[in-house]
């Protein structure tokens, strides 16, 4: 039986640039194509909503989006589509980004499976304190936190505090799919 190649973060570095999102988690290689459009205007619309919150909440300097490498192990390297950070993590260097306060997948069909399943288990091991798995096609936001043993499916109101004393910031899930190119 042939080898199965390991890889790293740091080979996954080393790839060149395709237009295509290369990730590993536990060795295993996650490649996908550049999102559709539909998918970007989620991701737009949730940044619209998340980006007056955070700037509210003193941490407008906390949200990024993909590509942002995160890497908690030498062969775990993940790209969210959203992360927000605690700010004392900020700096030009990716590495640094350990806490990650949200991350958001927004689903496709090439990556439903990473996203539910293998990207998850790595969010939750590594402590994200919130994981958004948002399926813009069934209308709905999968919550996850690091203990559940299962999500949280929203259709209405999604909510979300930054911090616990900080003010809840509440997501119309149907606003935020209403109009989508099909």
């Amino acid at each position: 039986m042939p080898e199965t190649t390991r890889f790293t973060a740091q080979m996954v570095r080393e790839l060149p640039e395709d237009g295509r999102r290369y990730e590993v988690v536990r060795g295993e290689l996650l490649v996908t194509p550049a999102p559709q459009p539909r998918h970007e205007i989620v991701r737009m619309r949730l940044i619209r909503r998340l980006l007056p919150y955070l700037e509210a909440n003193n941490r407008a300097e906390t949200l990024f989006g993909a590509p942002c490498d995160i890497s908690w192990d030498q062969e775990t390297l993940v790209q969210p589509d959203l992360i927000v950070v605690p700010p004392e993590e900020v700096t030009n260097d990716w590495s640094s980004f350990r806490t990650v306060l949200l991350a958001v997948e927004i689903l496709s069909p090439s990556t439903a499976r990473n996203d539910r399943v293998i990207k998850r288990g790595v969010y939750q091991e590594h402590a994200v304190a919130t994981y958004w798995v948002i399926d813009h096609q069934a209308g709905i936001v999968e919550v996850w936190h690091p203990d559940d043993e299962g999500a949280d499916r929203v259709a209405e109101l999604l909510h979300w505090r930054v911090a616990p004393a900080a003010p809840e910031l509440i997501i119309d899930l149907q606003e935020l799919f209403r109009g989508l190119p099909r």
